[in-house]
C-alpha cells in the first residue's frame, strides 16, 4: 500500500518543517503543490525532501487541491494544511485499518483546533476528511470538499491545529464566500460557512440570514449540521434581543429531540435559559431548573472528540458552569464541589474562583 502526503501552501515558513515532520513516518512520498510563495517555504519543502510543483492560483481551492492530487499516484493521499500537526501514528497500524473496509470511503482525521476566547485558549474537535482513496477529488471554491457522496469513518488519527492563533484569513475567505452563496443560494453548507465567517469578524447581525438560510436548508444527515446549530443559537444570544431569544427558544424546542445527547448543545442550551431568565425575571423563574438540568447532561455526556465540539463542554466548562450556577443560588458545598472538578481538570478560572472564595 502507498500512502502520499499531499499539500497546498502559501508563505507557510512558520510551521510547514513542523507539519511535515509529524507527517513523514506516514508518507511514502510528500508532495506539495506551491500556490506563490515569497517567503521560505520552498526551500523548507525542499530541504525536508518534498517534490515540490507550483500551481498559480485561480481564486478556486479545489482547483489547486486537484493539481497537487493529480501529482500523487498513491493508494492513499493524506490531505493535510501547513499549520496542522499529526500526533504519533504508526503506518502499519494505519495500514491495517485502511485496509479492513472495501469499496470507496474517506478516512477520517480528528482536528484539534486552538483558538483565543475570552478565557484565553480554547480548543474545539472536528472530524475531516483527510484520508482520500487516490482517485477522489475536491469540489468547492472556498471549504472545499472531497467530491462524492461516500462515507467518511474516524479513523484513531488526530492533528494538533494552531492557524487560528496566528493568523486571520475571514476577510480573505468573506470574498470567497459571498461570491459561492451568489452561485450556488441553495447550498447549506456555502451558507453556514459565511454565517460563520461573518459571526467570526463580530459582524453577527449581518451572519443571521445566513444562518437561518443554513438551517433552512440543510438536512439532518449533514455532518456539519450539529455544530452549525450550536453557532446559530451563540450567535442568536450575542444578538441579545427579545426576538432572537423566541427564535433560539424555537430552535431549542425543535432540536432537543436529535441533539440532546451532544454537550455543545446542552451547553449552548444552559446559556440560554440563563439569558431568557434574566431578560424577565417574574415571567421566566420556572425555567431556573434547566440550567442546572443542561450543565448535568452536559457532565453526563462527557467529552467525545469524535463527535467534535469545543473541548470542555462535556467535563470543566460545564463543571465550571454548575459552580457558578451553585454559587449565586447559594448552594457553596455544590459550588465548591464543582469548581474543584473543573480546577482538577486544569481548568484556570475555577481555580480562581476557589481562592477567591477562600
Amino acid at each position: 500500500m502507498k500512502i502520499n502526503l499531499v499539500m497546498i501552501v502559501k508563505n507557510e515558513a512558520r510551521s510547514l518543517k513542523k507539519c511535515l515532520q509529524a507527517a513523514k513516518p506516514l508518507a511514502d512520498r510528500i508532495l506539495i503543490t506551491d500556490t506563490g510563495s515569497t517567503d521560505k517555504t520552498v526551500e523548507i519543502a525542499n530541504q525536508m525532501g518534498a517534490a515540490v510543483s507550483r500551481f498559480t492560483w485561480v481564486d478556486d481551492f479545489s482547483a489547486a487541491r486537484n493539481f497537487a492530487l493529480d501529482q500523487s499516484d498513491a493508494d492513499w493521499n493524506l490531505v493535510l494544511d501547513a499549520d496542522e500537526y499529526l500526533r504519533p501514528y504508526g503506518r502499519k497500524r494505519l495500514e491495517k485499518l485502511l485496509s479492513a473496509r472495501e469499496g470507496i470511503w474517506y478516512g477520517g482525521l480528528t482536528r484539534y483546533d486552538a483558538y483565543r476566547d475570552e478565557t484565553g485558549v480554547s480548543v474545539s474537535t472536528s472530524v475531516l476528511p483527510r484520508l482520500l482513496p487516490g482517485c477522489v477529488r475536491y469540489t468547492g471554491r472556498i471549504h472545499e470538499q472531497p467530491a462524492g457522496d461516500y462515507p467518511c469513518y474516524a479513523l484513531p488519527l488526530s492533528a494538533d491545529h494552531d492557524g487560528y492563533l496566528y493568523e486571520d484569513k475571514g476577510e480573505r475567505n468573506l470574498v470567497y464566500l459571498e461570491k459561492a452563496v451568489k452561485e450556488h443560494p441553495k447550498d447549506a453548507y456555502y451558507q453556514f460557512q459565511l454565517a460563520s465567517t461573518l459571526r467570526n469578524l463580530k459582524r453577527t447581525e449581518e451572519s443571521l440570514p445566513y444562518f437561518r438560510a443554513f438551517y433552512r436548508l440543510s438536512g439532518r444527515t449533514e455532518a456539519y449540521r450539529a455544530g452549525g446549530v450550536v453557532l446559530y443559537l451563540y450567535t442568536l444570544l450575542d444578538a441579545e434581543t427579545v426576538s432572537c431569544l423566541d427564535e433560539a427558544s424555537r430552535v431549542i424546542g425543535q432540536e432537543e429531540p436529535y441533539l440532546g445527547g451532544f454537550a455543545d448543545f446542552c451547553f449552548v442550551c444552559g446559556l440560554f435559559y440563563m439569558k431568557r431568565v434574566l431578560s424577565d425575571v417574574a415571567r421566566y423563574a420556572g425555567l431556573l431548573p434547566n440550567i442546572e438540568r443542561c450543565y448535568l447532561r452536559c457532565l453526563e455526556i462527557g467529552e467525545r472528540p469524535e463527535a467534535g465540539g469545543v473541548v470542555g463542554t462535556g467535563s470543566f466548562k460545564a463543571a465550571y458552569n454548575l459552580g457558578t450556577w451553585y454559587e449565586v443560588s447559594g448552594q457553596d458545598a455544590l459550588a465548591r464541589q464543582y469548581y474543584q472538578k473543573a480546577a482538577s481538570e486544569g481548568y484556570a478560572p475555577a481555580a480562581e474562583r476557589l481562592k477567591a472564595r477562600k
